[in-house]
């Protein structure tokens, strides 16, 4: 409980606050489907969080459970009454009753727990209720392909990975394979299909892959690189769609390089950054592009059937293996080239991954080991080298169309990149 008066003022009002809002929403939503009056609504919900709340202040000050237990009981109570008296006009809905319990216990959590969590508590629960529409929409064009997809997924995450040895197995370069790891990238390759098919019934195709592109490229770009491309195959009337996700999450890319040198070494950030900012806005321009040019088309039509079948679990092993036969691949480069090919290891590492690379010049320029303007070269290299990585993934496996519209985009966010960095 907070120790003083100032303390247990905010807290008591984040708890107002979380019930105004979810009362806010309640009372909104009875009022477009035509309800006339609601058991509870934008006075009654933060009421009960405050009562929530003011249960748990009581509770610490008198040190006895029983009296939140009893506040929450009541609550409860009122809500099971008010469903009984619902359910006799035909309407057997549950979501206005758990939402006023729930939110007590968001009030209660307000001066018991950490506030933010609380609070974030709270935000969801409006976000959930409001979505009502879209998740109906969502279950609604679901068919039994779908399902059988949620639970492989589930079975690939919940079950298979958890077991896997997360240890390296045979001499260098081969012990830089972890199962663990490259199954991890397995389950990460599905869970972008799959978050680009919630976001595609949700918002529409091509907002869909657009913010796909963005969420993923905060992780892995090369996934949804991987990821779109394969599907451009069967999807050709998406392809430009998916080229301006696959753009978004180049562009997300240098952005978190700018962080990972910034947090590691600010020396490193003020050297490299011209050079990936002027990458990334290389992209931020092209992907601007590509939406321009495509705001017209109706990407978002008959999007369940273009995106059924969302965890496709064969492409998902294939990145895997590719994963695992390039991590092996850039340790070997490194190992023969030793500590005097900085610029080739760059390039050899930044084929798997560009966060390592970064991480590791940015070590290695903060404690002298290297030159900061050598280190700031090898990240772009890295990062170029990735790139071309990634647009090799499209021309191998992505659709014509994809193949046309990306292929201007890796030129031209190389050409930038690398004169900035190595000729300017």
């Amino acid at each position: 409980m907070p120790d003083t008066p100032l303390l247990l003022f905010g807290r008591l009002g984040a708890a107002l606050a979380i019930g105004l809002l979810i009362g806010t929403q309640r009372e909104y939503q009875d009022h477009q489907e035509g309800e006339t009056h609601s058991f509870a609504g934008i006075r009654t919900f933060p009421l009960a969080a405050l009562a929530g709340a003011l249960g748990a202040v009581l509770t610490g000050l008198t040190e006895e459970t029983l009296v939140l237990a009893v506040t929450l009981g009541a609550i409860a109570l009122m809500a099971l009454m008010a469903y009984r008296v619902t359910a006799t006009t035909g309407d057997v809905g549950l979501t206005t009753e758990i939402a006023l319990v729930a939110t007590a216990l968001a009030g209660a959590l307000c001066i018991l727990g950490p506030l933010s969590v609380a609070v974030a508590v709270g935000v969801a629960m409006a976000v959930l209720l409001e979505l009502k529409p879209e998740t109906r929409r969502f279950v609604r064009a679901l068919d039994d392909e779908d399902i059988s997809a949620a639970l492989k997924f589930a079975a690939v995450s919940a079950l298979i990975l958890p077991v896997l040895p997360d240890e390296t197995y045979g001499p260098p370069p081969f012990d830089v394979v972890s199962p663990f790891k490259v199954w991890l990238m397995v389950v990460f390759i599905s869970g972008i299909s799959f978050l680009g098919y919630v976001l595609v019934q949700v918002v529409g195709a091509k907002k869909g892959v657009g913010i796909t592109g963005i969420l993923g490229g905060l992780a892995s770009s090369t996934a949804v690189t991987l990821s779109f491309a394969e599907r451009s195959q069967n999807q050709a009337a998406l392809a430009p769609a998916l080229a301006f996700g696959i753009i978004a999450a180049w562009t997300v890319m240098f952005g978190r390089v700018l962080v990972e040198a910034g947090v590691v070494n600010p020396a490193l950030l003020a050297e490299v950054w011209p050079a990936i900012v002027a990458g990334g806005v290389a992209g931020l321009a092209y992907g601007a592009f590509l939406w321009w040019r495509g705001r017209g088309e109706d990407a978002s039509s008959d999007g369940h059937r273009q995106f059924s079948n969302p965890f496709e679990l064969k492409s998902a092993l294939a990145f895997g293996a590719l994963y695992a036969v390039i991590l092996v691949g850039s340790k070997a480069a490194e190992m023969y080239l030793g500590t005097t090919g900085v610029y080739a290891s760059a390039i050899a590492s930044g084929l798997a991954d560009v966060d390592a690379v970064t991480l590791t010049m940015a070590e290695l320029s903060a404690n002298g080991s290297l030159p900061v303007e050598t280190a700031s070269r090898a990240v772009v290299l890295a990062a170029a080298s990735n790139t071309v990585v990634k647009g090799g993934i499209v021309v191998s496996i992505g659709a014509g169309a994809m193949k046309k519209t990306i292929l201007p985009g890796v030129g031209l966010i190389l050409a930038a990149m690398l004169g900035v960095g190595f000729l300017l």
